[in-house]
């Protein structure tokens, strides 16, 4: 069951007694309990019939006696016991999930991990409540969630902007979700996104970006380069050595793989080097073009010297600005 189609059912009015929402990402669960704490209940309902409760705070005794009330002039009363992931008797509930009191919808909310499948507790769960799981996002899939939740927002997006926006931001679904906020509040529905409107409403700059410096290196552009090179020492908080090289590791990795797969179909590469999209399969290649194997292999042992470096292995005083330049230099120079 995804996140959208469990809300759907809820708006829908189609209630369970019990539901369990866990998984290593937060971002969904905190998604469909909000719709729990503000949509089931109208606003003089929530008053008497929303109880949130705190797994570290109580035991299961208390959410038991709170779950087993009747409601008070409402079909239905809605019990959110949050952070049960540090509840220690948490399997106790097993009894109560057996036999749910049908007036009240329980919500239990285990965050960053996922529910021991083997216990009696979860096995129970699995066959009496809805049980919804929130997968972790991996990075290459981020510009497809972009571009999926801004088209549920009425909003279109290009493939290369999305993924600027994954590329800076990460994996962290409530960061982007938040920015895609911004995008959705200052711009007309129905309007196609670009690098201006991402660069005047999140902050991250069209031409000065990681995106930009790979195609900077690729192309072998070397005024390019260090112009993109100054810009992030200029702003070392939004551009760190330690996120810059751990980019350009993962993209000197994919052109790596590139040489190997330079006979095959673009759909076969895209799957193999983790693309988003077909559209950028034409970069690599022509980045396999620019560096050749053995000048790829020596690209990825110097990123490796400089990671350590980044995290103050073999730094020798130098600063993080120097680095960087001579990090630069050095990979244009291979």
């Amino acid at each position: 069951m995804t996140a959208d189609i469990l809300i759907k059912d809820l708006e829908s009015r189609k209630f369970q007694p019990v539901y369990l929402l866990h998984g290593p990402e937060p971002y969904y669960i905190d998604v469909i309990t909000q719709f729990f704490e503000r949509h089931v209940l109208d606003e003089a309902e929530r008053s008497f019939n929303l109880t949130i409760l705190y797994g570290k705070e109580i035991d299961f005794k208390t959410v038991v006696d709170n779950a087993r009330r009747f409601p008070m002039m409402s079909e239905y009363q809605v019990v959110i016991l949050k952070e049960a992931q540090s509840m220690k008797d948490l399997v106790e509930l097993e009894t109560y999930v057996k036999n749910p009191a049908p007036t009240t919808i329980l919500v239990i909310c285990y965050k960053h991990n996922t529910i021991d499948g083997r216990t009696t507790f979860a096995k129970v769960l699995k066959k009496t409540a809805v049980v919804f799981e929130s997968k972790r996002i991996y990075d290459n899939q981020m510009p497809a969630w972009i571009s999926d939740h801004l088209a549920g927002r009425g909003f279109k997006i290009g493939p290369t902007e999305a993924a600027l926006i994954a590329d800076y931001l990460g994996a962290d679904l409530s960061k982007v979700a938040n920015e895609m906020e911004k995008l959705a509040l200052n711009l007309p529905q129905g309007h196609k996104i670009n690098k201006e409107d991402i660069e005047k409403y999140i902050g991250i700059s069209k031409d000065f970006n990681v995106f930009e410096l790979q195609d900077a290196l690729s192309s072998r552009n070397k005024e390019k380069a260090y112009r993109i090179i100054q810009y992030f020492i200029s702003n070392p908080k939004n551009n760190p050595l330690i996120v810059v090289v751990a980019t350009l590791f993962s993209y000197f990795s994919k052109i790596y793989l590139m040489h190997f797969l330079r006979n095959a179909p673009d759909r076969e590469v895209q799957k193999s080097l983790g693309l988003s999209n077909t559209y950028f399969v034409k970069n690599y290649r022509s980045a396999a073009r620019s560096f050749n194997r053995m000048q790829t292999e020596k690209i990825i042992h110097l990123l490796r010297v400089y990671d350590m470096k980044s995290k103050g292995v073999g730094r020798d005083g130098f600063s993080e600005e120097a680095m960087m330049q001579e990090l630069i230099y050095k990979i244009l120079s291979t």
